[in-house]
C-alpha cells in the first residue's frame, strides 16, 4: 500500500516556496493559505490607507509596507496584513518586517473571523505591536486595539468616520473618513449626475 507523501510545513520552508508562487500566501502554522482576490472596495481602502500613512510619515523615522510583505507571529505563522508600519531599518530582499508597531487589516466578510478572533491573538503576542487597526470595508469605521509598552490586554476602541485616528505611536492622527475617499459603501445612495 502507498503511503500518501505527507508534507511538513515550517515558516522558512513556507518563505521559500512563496518567493516562487504567482499569487499571495499567509502561512497558518500548518500550510500555505492562498490569499483570494479582493474586491475594487477593499483595494481602494486600502490604497487609501497606504495613501494616509505616506502623507503623514512622511520624513519621519517610520516606513509603511503592505501587503505583500508578512510578519512572523505566533506558532510559526506568517500573515501579510494590508498595511503595516515599522521604525527598524532592514534590507529590501526580506520578506518580513521586523518590530510591527502598527498594523492595518481592512475586513470583508469572507475574512472577518480571522481579522477579528484568529489575527487579534496573534498579532498580541507580537511584542512590538502596539495598535492593530481593523478597518471595515461593508460600513464605515474602524476598530482599533492599543496595548501599552509591557502590557498584554488590548484595549478596544470603535470609531466613525467622522473620528480621528490616534497613532501615539507614530506622533501622527488621520482623520478615519481618509481611509473612505471615493469608496462607495453597499446601501449608499449613488450620485446623480
Amino acid at each position: 500500500m502507498d503511503d500518501a507523501l505527507i508534507t511538513v510545513w515550517t515558516a522558512e520552508g513556507f518563505l521559500s516556496w512563496a518567493a516562487s508562487q504567482d499569487g499571495r500566501y499567509e502561512f497558518d502554522g500548518v500550510e500555505p493559505i492562498s490569499m483570494t482576490f479582493g474586491t475594487a472596495r477593499h483595494n481602494r481602502i486600502m490604497t487609501n490607507i497606504h495613501a494616509a500613512l505616506r502623507l503623514h510619515l512622511r520624513g519621519t523615522r517610520w516606513a509603511y509596507y503592505g501587503p505583500d510583505l508578512g510578519i512572523a507571529t505566533t506558532g510559526g505563522k506568517i500573515r501579510a496584513p494590508d498595511a503595516l508600519v515599522t521604525g527598524t531599518r532592514f534590507a529590501d530582499s526580506e520578506m518580513l518586517a521586523p518590530d510591527p508597531v502598527v498594523v492595518f487589516e481592512v475586513v470583508s466578510p469572507e475574512s472577518g473571523r480571522r481579522d477579528r478572533i484568529e489575527k487579534v491573538r496573534e498579532y498580541a503576542a507580537v511584542v512590538s505591536i502596539m495598535r492593530y487597526v481593523i478597518v471595515e470595508s461593508a460600513t464605515s469605521g474602524v476598530l482599533v486595539l492599543h496595548r501599552d509598552i509591557g502590557t498584554e490586554p488590548w484595549t478596544a476602541r470603535a470609531l466613525m468616520a467622522d473620528d480621528m485616528l490616534d497613532l501615539v505611536e507614530l506622533g501622527i492622527r488621520i482623520p478615519v473618513s481618509a481611509f473612505y475617499e471615493d469608496v462607495v459603501l453597499p446601501g449608499a445612495a449613488s450620485a446623480g449626475p
